[in-house]
């Protein structure tokens, strides 16, 4: 299987120190950090796809889990498979809680997507560490005053060259979108001379070359 939710058992808390301390009273004192989860300000869910031709589009798509603490992200995180071994066709999405990874979806079809192509030598060399850092600009709302705008983001596992995208809701909010668009290319330390494009859904799904045009660059 490509993935397994996690089982939230007590293997999670092995490393933890003990969650009261005896006082000399003989009074419990509760050690708060021991087990206070540390909450998220969205809540999130993983889907993955899987590209079975007997199903439709819809059928083949699955949520894995739904997370809004730190700790319960890391735990999801580090049950599943990472993105280079998945097999071609596959894909993960992360996007908000009530937001699905489609562009029917009413929060996504007037927005779009920040894309990024790799090369097939990127697949061992860049792509888990890429998506990482992605899904830690999404989970840690790290686009500031535009974090509102982030709808989610996409892995495609393709043989022909990975992509990743971060998708935003309005296509039209310029300042939004290139400000997300710069902080995404630093996170990812992507070199200065090196564009990435910023395309709308719209586009995407009524092209009919194999190349949608971009919208904005950075």
């Amino acid at each position: 299987a490509p993935f397994c939710c996690p089982d939230l058992d007590d293997r999670q808390f092995t490393n933890l120190p003990n969650h009261y301390e005896e006082a000399e009273t003989g009074q419990e004192i509760v050690n708060p950090e021991s087990y206070i989860k540390h909450p998220l300000q969205n809540k999130w869910s993983l889907w993955f796809f899987k590209n079975d031709k007997t199903k439709t589009w819809q059928a083949n798509l699955c949520l894995i889990s739904t997370f809004d603490t730190v700790e319960d992200f890391w735990a999801l995180y580090n049950h599943i498979q990472l993105s280079s071994n998945l097999i071609s066709g596959c894909d993960y999405s992360l996007f908000k809680d009530g937001i699905e990874p489609m562009w029917e979806d009413e929060r996504n079809k007037r927005g779009g997507r920040w894309l990024i192509t790799l090369s097939k030598q990127q697949r061992r060399q860049d792509l888990d560490r890429f998506w990482l850092e992605t899904l830690l600009c999404l989970v840690g709302e790290t686009f500031d005053d535009y974090s509102d705008e982030v709808c989610g983001a996409v892995v495609n596992i393709r043989s022909k060259g990975d992509k990743i995208a971060i998708w935003t809701a309005d296509f039209d909010n310029r300042e939004a979108i290139t400000h997300i668009g710069r902080v995404y290319k630093e996170r990812l330390g992507i070199p200065m001379k090196m564009t990435i494009g910023y395309q709308s859904h719209s586009d995407t799904s009524t092209k009919s070359g194999s190349t949608t045009k971009n919208k904005f660059v950075v």
